[in-house]
């Protein structure tokens, strides 16, 4: 943490108990360059230790950087390390029964993980609600959560009956040719869900009554943004509403991987931009926000991987396409007037710390940009 007058510590979000020790994300140096970016492959971690994932914040190498209100330096905490435990204790893929053959409701943005070739895998955390796989590929959703009825069913999720037992962080795993082999367990997926669902014809109106009750909803919920007060998130809803792609674009660079936790607040609030960019602008006819959802995942998810926790650079990648969580999916059909919109709102809302309020935060500036 940074010792300078007036620095904090931005709110965990709601994955925050899976750091094993306790560390923040470091923040990269915002680039100088904002629309070059666009074709340049994120560089890759190296020499990592033996059952370490590191994620480093710095592209030159340490340097850190500060959000735009300069009296609020940013978090300078050190790399982020999850699943540690030693190589050799780690739980065999095959053991001496037959495997347990189990099912669930998948994702459809996991298809491509399901359909690509056997890949290994490693357990980055286990609860009882969920278990978080990452993949070592390059393909995304590097990601894939494994939860229970009782979780958030994020839009990398396959949703179980029950929650695999003896499993553990840093176990291994493997993934691909239909199906998630972990534990003694083979786990194929019985039937898809859509993460980005058609939301349908929605008129003016309807958007408006929806801003209304989700202002009132937000200014009276206890739960506040983690960085609702600094510059980055006011830039970002300023350029939004004045449609200035350099000013978001700007803006996103600062927020991506900006708080600790293996969700970040600054990544909630983008996922939930992008998610209500495109969803809500493809159903309102609003060209011009879907081109800035484009524009915005482009700066985005180009180089998350290096920015941010693995879990969140996944989340930001299927934001980028319109996928969301089934509580902000709940939301979006609610501004549509698909089902109410109130406890949907309620619910999204008591997500984690701040997470709820972070992807709200998200969600009614991009139904803002939507609204012109």
């Amino acid at each position: 943490m940074n010792d300078r007058a007036g620095a904090r510590q931005a709110p965990r979000g709601f994955h925050e108990g899976i750091l094993t020790d306790g560390s923040s994300v470091r923040k990269s140096q915002p680039s100088s360059r904002l629309l070059a970016a666009f074709s340049v492959r994120a560089p890759e971690a190296h020499d990592l230790p033996p059952g370490c994932r590191r994620v480093q914040r710095s592209r030159s190498g340490g340097a850190s950087w500060y959000p735009l209100d300069a009296g609020r330096p940013a978090d300078q905490g050190g790399p982020v390390t999850v699943g540690t435990r030693p190589r050799a204790r780690r739980g065999p893929i095959r053991t001496g029964h037959p495997p347990a053959h189990i099912s669930g409701a998948a994702s459809s943005a996991l298809r491509p993980v399901f359909e690509a070739p056997r890949r290994p895998a490693r357990v980055l955390a286990a609860f009882s609600t969920g278990v978080y796989l990452e993949i070592r590929a390059d393909l995304e959703p590097r990601v894939v959560a494994l939860v229970t009825g009782d979780g958030v069913r994020l839009p990398n999720s396959v949703v179980l009956g029950d929650p695999l037992p003896g499993v553990a962080a840093g176990d291994d795993a493997m993934v691909g040719e239909g199906a998630i082999e972990l534990g003694g367990c083979v786990l194929r997926p019985r039937r898809w869900w859509n993460p980005a669902p058609p939301l349908g014809p929605v008129d003016p109106a309807a958007l408006a009554r929806a801003a209304e009750i989700m202002t009132v909803a937000c200014a009276r919920s206890p739960r506040r943004p983690g960085l609702e007060d600094t510059g980055a998130a006011t830039l970002l809803a300023d350029g939004c509403a004045s449609g200035s792609l350099i000013r978001m674009i700007t803006a996103a660079e600062h927020l991506v991987g900006l708080g600790p936790g293996l969700t970040p607040s600054g990544d909630d609030m983008l996922a939930g931009l992008l998610v209500a960019l495109r969803g809500l602008g493809g159903a309102s006819g609003a060209a011009r926000a879907v081109w800035t959802a484009g524009w915005l995942a482009a700066a985005v998810t180009f180089d998350a991987r290096t920015r941010t926790t693995p879990i969140s650079a996944t989340l930001l990648h299927c934001a980028a396409r319109g996928e969301g969580s089934a509580e902000v999916v709940a939301v979006l059909r609610g501004v549509c007037g698909r089902q109410a919109l109130e406890p949907a709102l309620a619910r999204l809302l008591s997500l984690g710390h701040t997470s709820g309020a972070d992807l709200a935060w998200g969600l009614r500036v991009g139904l803002a940009a939507v609204r012109g």
